[in-house]
């Protein structure tokens, strides 16, 4: 991808800053007896209060404001009227368009009381996280940061999904390049300063094979774990500086 113009740093960072507020804002409602469908009304109303633009509604046929992945729902959740109830554990992920740019974040949520191994799960997803972004700076490759996200997963008892991970985000919404959750130190894209990309390890508790289902008028896909086990994923947009990185979705 294009490394973002030096006057243009500032766009992209309030981008991700309302993201990150959206998020939060979202993350307010999540309680049992809310559905899904209102958590997408109230990300929706935030957005366009904030002079931005949902990313997700229209994306290729994708018909809501944001994606709620819910339990064994991996990621790519259509808003409905489910309603959520005490034990779940959802996965919000927000994506604005402000001033061009697109600010890119998700997080899980408990709803009520949880069971420990949600909660194991949670925390292991969030650190991996953490782990690949440390990983992020010019000269470093998209293997940097899968090698660390997979091997931390993999201490934990987890295992990563494969075949969905981060992608270049900036002007547009899924750029170059992709950022596996597994990987080689040294192998995979090279990183440039200004560039922009999420990390965003999506974890299973097992290691059952995935399934993907279509959604109606969308070339989108949803997926789920194949023996309905929990799934957990977050998410940062993250610059690459000419010295190491900055998180631009930190509330």
């Amino acid at each position: 991808m294009t490394p973002i113009a030096a006057q243009d740093i500032r766009l992209m960072e309030k981008a991700g800053q309302l993201a990150a507020q959206t998020l939060a804002h979202v993350g307010r409602f999540v309680k049992a007896g809310i559905t899904t469908d209102e958590l997408n009304r109230i990300c929706h109303d935030f957005t366009l209060s904030n002079k931005a633009i949902p990313a997700p509604l229209g994306y290729h046929g994708f018909p809501k404001s944001l994606c709620t992945s819910v339990n064994a729902c991996i990621c790519h959740g259509v808003p409905d009227d489910t309603k959520l109830k005490d034990g779940d554990i959802i996965n919000v992920d927000v994506t604005v368009i402000k001033d061009g740019y697109h600010g890119d974040t998700s997080s899980m949520f408990f709803v009520g009381d949880v069971s420990d191994k949600a909660k194991d799960l949670c925390d292991a997803a969030q650190n991996a996280m953490m782990r690949g972004i440390e990983e992020v700076g010019p000269g470093a490759t998209t293997g940097d940061i899968g090698f660390a996200i997979n091997k931390y997963v993999t201490k934990r008892g987890f295992w990563v999904v494969r075949e969905i991970g981060g992608h270049g985000i900036g002007k547009v919404f899924h750029d170059d390049p992709w950022v596996p959750s597994y990987g080689k130190k040294g192998k995979g894209e090279k990183l440039k300063p200004w560039i922009c990309l999420t990390v965003e390890p999506m974890l299973n508790e097992t290691a059952a094979p995935i399934k993907e289902f279509s959604i109606p008028n969308s070339s989108i896909k949803w997926y789920e774990t194949g023996d309905k086990t929990l799934s957990a994923q977050y998410e940062h947009t993250v610059l690459v500086t000419d010295s190491g990185h900055q998180v631009l979705t930190l509330v």
